[in-house]
C-alpha cells in the first residue's frame, strides 16, 4: 500500500491502495453540521413554544411573516452563504490568507446591508397590505416583523463567520456558537416575552440579542490566536473591491436560490394564514417540527458544500463527484426514516405548542396530525433537493439551480397551492381552478414541488455539468 498518498478529507486507501470514500470519517465531519442544524431546530422550536404560550393567533401571526423574513435575509445575504464555497475552494488549494479575506468580504456586505433592512422593518404595514390578512392576526404579524428585520444584518454577519470555520472543516466552533445563541434565546425570550412584557415583539428582540452574542463569540475565535497565524485573519480585514465583486457574483444566486424556494412558502404560509386560524397554526406547527428533519440533513448536506468545495480546490472533480454521491445517500436515507418516526410522534408532540384551554386547540392538533404524514413523504424528496443542492454549491454550479428553483416554485408550486387551498371566491385570485381543500391541498401541492425540485437537482449533479464551471474562486 503506498503511505504517500496525500488524502483528502472523507478519502481512505482501499485493500489495494486506491483512495475510497471513508463514510465514517465524512459521517464525522458531518455530525457536527447535523448537531448544528439540530439546535437551529431547536431555537426555532423554542420562538414557536414561547409565542405558542400566547395564544394560536400569535402563533398565526408568526407564521404569515416567518417566511418573508428569511426570504428578505437571503436576498441581502446571499453573499454570507457564499462563504462557506470561497472558503473550503480556498483552504483545499491551501490558500489561506484568501480564506479569511472571503470571510472579512462578508461582513463588510452585511454592514452595507443594514440601511435597506431599516427600510424592510419600518415598509411592514404596507408589504403585507395587499394580501387581506385578519387584522388580528396582522397586527401580531407586525409586531414579530419589526424587531426581527431590523436584526437581519446580524444574521448575515453571524452566517459570513459561521462560514469560514464550515470552509475549513471545523463545525464544532460553530456548534458551540450556535448552541450559545440557542441558549441564550431560551433566557431572552422569557424575559423579554413575559417579564418585560413585550408579547410576540419581544421574541424578535430576543432573537437579534441572541445573534449579537453568537457574533461576538465567532469574531473572537476568529480573530484568536490560532486563526490568525495559519489564516492570517488580523491582515485581510480591508475591502477590496474584486474581492467583493467575486462574492456578489457567487452570493446572489445562491441567496436567489433558497430565497425563491422560501418566497413560494411564504405565500404558501400566508395562504394558511388566509383560510383561518386552525390552517395557519398547524401549518406554523408542523413546519417547525419537520424542521426537526430538514436541519439535521442540512447539516449533512453542508459537509457536503465543505468537501466537495476542498476537492474541487485541490483540482480533483473525480473525487468531488465520489464524496458528493456519498452526501447525497445519507442526506436521502435520514430524511426519509426521520419523517416517518416525526409523523408517527405527532399525536403526542402537537399538543405541546398550543395552550390546551384555548378553545382551538384540539382542532390544530387533530389537523397538524394529518399534515405530519404528507410532510413525511415531502421530507423524502426534499433530502434530494438539500443535499444534491449543496454539492453543486460547494462546486460553484448556482446559477442554473436558480433558474430551476425560481420556475418551479413559481409556475408550479405557488399557483397549484392556491388552486388546492381555496375554495371557489376565496383565494387571491379567480382565474385559477380552486378546489377548496384547505391545509391538505396545499400540503400536497408542496409534496408535488419537492418531488420535481429534487428529481432535477439531483439530475443536474449526476449530470456532471458542474465539472465544466467548477474552477476555484478567485
Amino acid at each position: 500500500m503506498d503511505t504517500s498518498i496525500k488524502l483528502l478529507p472523507g478519502q481512505a486507501l482501499s485493500s489495494s491502495g486506491r483512495p475510497r470514500l471513508d463514510y465514517l470519517a465524512v459521517a464525522l465531519l458531518a455530525f457536527p453540521f447535523m448537531l448544528n442544524s439540530a439546535v437551529q431546530a431547536v431555537l426555532n422550536a423554542t420562538d414557536t413554544w414561547f409565542i405558542g404560550r400566547l395564544s394560536p393567533a400569535a402563533t398565526a401571526g408568526v407564521g404569515a411573516v416567518y417566511w418573508p423574513i428569511l426570504v428578505c435575509v437571503l436576498l441581502l445575504g446571499g453573499v454570507g452563504l457564499s462563504v462557506q464555497t470561497s472558503v473550503a475552494q480556498a483552504y483545499g488549494g491551501r490558500r489561506y490568507a484568501r480564506a479569511s479575506q472571503a470571510t472579512w468580504t462578508a461582513l463588510w456586505a452585511s454592514l452595507f446591508t443594514l440601511p435597506l433592512f431599516v427600510l424592510l422593518a419600518l415598509g411592514g404595514s404596507r408589504i403585507f397590505a395587499p394580501f387581506d390578512i385578519p387584522q388580528q392576526t396582522l397586527q401580531l404579524a407586525l409586531e414579530y416583523w419589526y424587531p426581527r428585520v431590523l436584526g437581519g444584518s446580524l444574521g448575515i454577519a453571524l452566517w459570513s463567520l459561521l462560514g469560514f470555520f464550515n470552509g475549513v472543516g471545523r463545525p464544532t466552533i460553530t456548534l458551540w456558537v450556535t448552541l450559545t445563541v440557542a441558549a441564550a434565546n431560551v433566557g431572552l425570550n422569557q424575559l423579554f416575552i413575559f417579564d418585560f412584557r413585550l408579547g410576540i415583539a419581544g421574541s424578535g428582540w430576543a432573537t437579534d440579542v441572541a445573534q449579537l452574542i453568537g457574533v461576538a463569540m465567532a469574531a473572537a475565535v476568529f480573530l484568536g490566536n490560532a486563526t490568525r497565524r495559519r489564516y492570517r485573519s488580523h491582515l485581510t480585514m480591508r475591502l477590496r473591491a474584486r474581492a467583493l465583486l467575486s462574492l456578489l457574483k457567487l452570493g446572489f444566486p445562491m441567496g436567489l436560490l433558497i430565497a425563491a424556494d422560501v418566497l413560494g412558502f411564504a405565500l404558501f404560509q400566508l395562504m394558511q394564514v388566509r383560510l383561518g386560524i386552525v390552517d395557519g397554526a398547524s401549518t406554523q406547527i408542523v413546519m417547525m417540527l419537520t424542521s426537526f428533519c430538514y436541519m439535521p440533513a442540512m447539516g449533512i448536506a453542508m459537509a457536503g458544500t465543505t468537501l466537495v468545495g476542498q476537492a474541487i480546490g485541490a483540482q480533483r472533480r473525480d473525487w468531488a463527484f465520489k464524496v458528493g454521491n456519498g452526501i447525497i445517500l445519507l442526506a436521502v436515507l435520514y430524511m426519509g426514516a426521520i419523517g416517518v418516526l416525526v409523523a408517527l410522534a405527532g399525536p403526542w408532540v402537537l399538543p405541546f405548542f398550543t395552550n390546551g384551554a384555548d378553545p382551538q386547540a384540539a382542532a390544530v392538533v387533530a389537523q397538524g396530525c394529518e399534515l405530519l404524514w404528507i410532510a413525511a413523504g415531502y421530507q423524502l424528496f426534499d433530502g434530494f433537493n438539500l443535499s444534491s443542492g449543496a454539492c453543486l454549491r460547494g462546486a460553484g454550479d448556482v446559477r442554473l439551480p436558480a433558474i430551476m428553483v425560481l420556475a418551479l416554485s413559481w409556475l408550479l408550486f405557488v399557483p397549484l397551492a392556491h388552486s388546492l387551498s381555496f375554495a371557489p371566491g376565496a383565494g387571491w385570485v379567480d382565474w385559477l381552478p380552486q378546489f377548496g381543500w384547505g391545509a391538505v391541498g396545499g400540503w400536497f401541492a408542496a409534496l408535488t414541488y419537492v418531488c420535481c425540485l429534487g428529481v432535477m437537482l439531483f439530475l443536474r449533479w449526476w449530470s456532471g455539468a458542474w465539472r465544466r464551471i467548477a474552477l476555484p474562486l478567485t
